[in-house]
């Protein structure tokens, strides 16, 4: 399994500085995007927990979508990741990380892991403020981003972080347009993940300046 480790100053999921950030949840609760965004099925669940976010992070969607070049829209492919899911995600890929890299520390294993999924008891999706979205073109046609939403490092050898210097000038053009409407509505976004977006989350609350998040886990019912 070919390791792609993320460059200084990429700041990961499992830095203690992230961990560090205490939650002051404001109790917003998490909403259905149905209806408002065009919402993809690739991750969906029976009980449709992936469709939805906090109301907060779904207001500051539509209003990056407002700022999109005409004919272009969000295509939301997934926002709330419950708990329990969301660990057996983290520890399925460190097992594979494990296997891969017998030699590894446990403490390599899980910073290597974070690059691609949270740690559980961090992720901003467990929160209901992260989304991993890309764009569509007028006829529901996905635009070139470089890797397929959910690439992992080992995957698209590194092409998944968000500053990748091996994609094409398309790829580029239109990540650059995605982040340009995401940031001036406020999410921030993970380096190692071009698609994954937050807003109101630890990482946002580090990578902004703010001293809590006002999102924390949840549950959807």
């Amino acid at each position: 399994m070919h390791i792609t480790l993320a460059p200084d100053p990429i700041v990961l999921m499992s830095d203690p500085r992230v961990t560090a950030i205490p939650v002051t949840d404001c109790g917003e609760p998490l909403v259905d995007v149905r209806g408002t965004l065009v919402v993809d099925d690739r991750r969906a669940d029976t009980a449709g927990s992936y469709a939805h976010l906090r109301r907060g992070v779904l207001d500051r969607l539509v209003h990056a979508q407002s700022l999109l070049p005409d004919g272009l829209r969000l295509l939301f492919v997934e926002g709330y990741r419950p708990p329990d899911l969301q660990r057996l995600y983290f520890e399925e890929y460190a097992g594979e990380l494990r296997a891969a890299n017998p030699a590894w520390s446990d403490e390599q294993v899980h910073q290597a892991a974070s690059r691609y999924v949270s740690p559980p008891e961090i992720a901003p999706h467990s929160a209901g403020a992260a989304v991993d979205l890309t764009l569509v073109d007028a006829e529901g046609t996905e635009l070139d981003m470089g890797t397929r939403v959910n690439a992992s490092p080992e995957e698209s050898d590194g092409a998944c972080y968000t500053d990748a210097a091996s994609i094409g000038p398309q790829a580029r053009a239109n990540r650059k347009l995605l982040a340009d409407a995401l940031s001036a509505a406020g999410l921030v976004n993970y380096s190692t993940e071009w698609w994954h977006w937050s807003y109101g989350d630890r990482y946002w609350a580090l990578t902004v300046g703010q001293p809590a998040a006002t999102y924390g886990p949840r549950r959807l019912h």
